[in-house]
């Protein structure tokens, strides 16, 4: 097969994709609690360069994503088009996740497009698991790429944050303190209300919102974290 080029198909990529898939990349993955039971066994490290010289492109994503293979869906997700892919489309695609990996590389496309916000309200209303890990995977991603969002959006997700931090279940507990690291982190002016709350459920009689907070309050009050703060231009 020739090198990967703009016009590739998705079934050009997928042919790629099953030509360098190895079962020991399968093995690791699966040590870090990847779902591999669609996985060809391509790392990140070939995927994210694969992309690069892919582009992107909405309907080819489309049909990746349709394949059901994990490497097809992330490639989906790192070429897909944020201005295109439709709120029906992203719905569907949450529909299909079952793994926390696929969940955070989507959410990042997602985090882009126009109805981010609706898609953050509605999925963390959604009570399967991996729904609402990506209302607050976006919300971490947004917090970190969306730079010209004002900080009072992120100051108006804190609520949202508080709602769920009883969320036993894993990969829920860990994207809300995904989220709640990354607004404390996005500026001085989120630093001490994301820190606030993280004290707050430090100090929470329920065990998962404790961890939540202790692990926030950790990172938000780390030396590094203030130094940044402290040498950042206004």
């Amino acid at each position: 097969m020739s090198l990967p080029a703009p016009d590739w198909t998705a079934q050009d990529i997928i042919a790629h994709l099953r030509s360098i898939g190895t079962e020991e990349n399968r093995v690791g993955m699966a040590r870090f609690g990847i779902n591999t039971a669609t996985a060809l066994g391509v790392g990140n490290a070939d995927l994210r360069p694969l992309a690069r010289k892919l582009k992107r492109n909405h309907e080819r994503s489309l049909t990746l994503w349709a394949s059901g293979i994990r490497e097809a869906r992330l490639m989906a997700a790192f070429t897909g088009e944020p201005a295109r892919i439709t709120i029906e489309e992203c719905r569907r695609w949450a529909g299909d996740f079952d793994s926390w990996e696929v969940v955070d590389t989507v959410s990042d496309l997602f985090a882009d497009t126009p109805f981010w916000r609706a898609l953050i309200e509605e999925f963390a209303i959604d009570e399967r698991e991996f729904v609402r890990r990506t209302a607050f995977a976006m919300l971490a991603w947004a917090a970190v790429h969306l730079k010209k969002e004002p900080d009072i959006t992120f100051l108006s997700y804190l609520p949202l944050i508080e709602a769920h931090a009883r969320d036993e279940r894993n990969f829920v507990r860990k994207a809300v303190n995904w989220a709640l690291r990354q607004i404390g982190k996005r500026s001085i002016n989120l630093h001490a209300p994301a820190l606030a709350l993280a004290q707050r459920l430090a100090a929470s009689p329920d065990k998962t919102a404790r961890w939540i907070g202790k692990n926030a309050v950790k990172e938000l009050s780390d030396a590094k974290t203030l130094e940044r703060f402290a040498t950042r231009k206004i």
